[in-house]
């Protein structure tokens, strides 16, 4: 099950929904209020979200899976994890926010800037759509969410294999930070992809 990220769809999922498809059952949910889903009525927090992912899961009888988040979708799918362990197998976290080292708008935004310069143009226009789709009252609410959850809390209390990810030039999760939640989980271990920025699943 591939998460997406903050204020975006999971149409930027689709490169390695498609990589994987010919092995696996994928699944690519858009969460509340995000993409093609519909609006919830309020803006939902991360153990909101975990929570319906749990239920959407549940719906489609799909009692276990591997987990794979980008960003934002890394402390929803920690979150889940935490909550029903025994519905994770594995975990993959690609660019896991929110770094400790950075938790104020501006740090995230400057961060958000400058992984442009590594992530192709083709995905400047996923975003682009998404995050106008995503009206800006929600979008606040929701990084406030993002910067405020501990995830580094988290890790330390799951057990699963985690394999936490990042691109070379990743500006939003810098080295230091993969390297400490690899740490922090019990069976951590750390991957980088060359010449990446922070939507490694869409370009790398």
């Amino acid at each position: 099950m591939l998460v997406h990220g903050f204020a975006v769809s999971s149409r930027y999922m689709l490169p390695t929904a498609e990589r994987l498809s010919g092995r696996y059952p994928v699944l690519a949910p858009d969460l509340p209020g995000y993409g093609q889903s519909q609006e919830p009525g309020q803006v939902l927090d991360v153990p909101e979200l975990a929570e319906f992912l749990a239920g959407w899961m549940t719906r489609r009888g799909i009692t276990r899976a591997v987990l794979v988040g980008n960003s934002f979708g890394c402390q929803i799918i920690a979150d889940l994890a935490l909550r029903y362990p025994e519905r994770v197998s594995h975990v993959v976290m690609i660019g896991p926010t929110a770094d400790a080292d950075a938790r104020t708008m501006l740090q995230h935004i400057w961060r958000l800037a400058r992984d442009l310069l590594h992530e192709p143009f083709a995905l400047w226009l996923i975003q682009g759509h998404d995050y106008l789709a995503f009206c800006l009252r929600w979008q606040w609410k929701t990084a406030r969410y993002m910067l405020d959850d501990r995830i580094e809390q988290k890790l330390p209390l799951l057990r699963m294999p985690i394999l936490v990810l990042r691109g070379e030039h990743d500006p939003i999760a810098p080295q230091r930070w993969v390297e400490r939640l690899a740490r922090l989980a019990p069976a951590g271990s750390v991957a980088i992809v060359p010449d990446a920025g922070h939507a490694v699943n869409y370009s790398a």
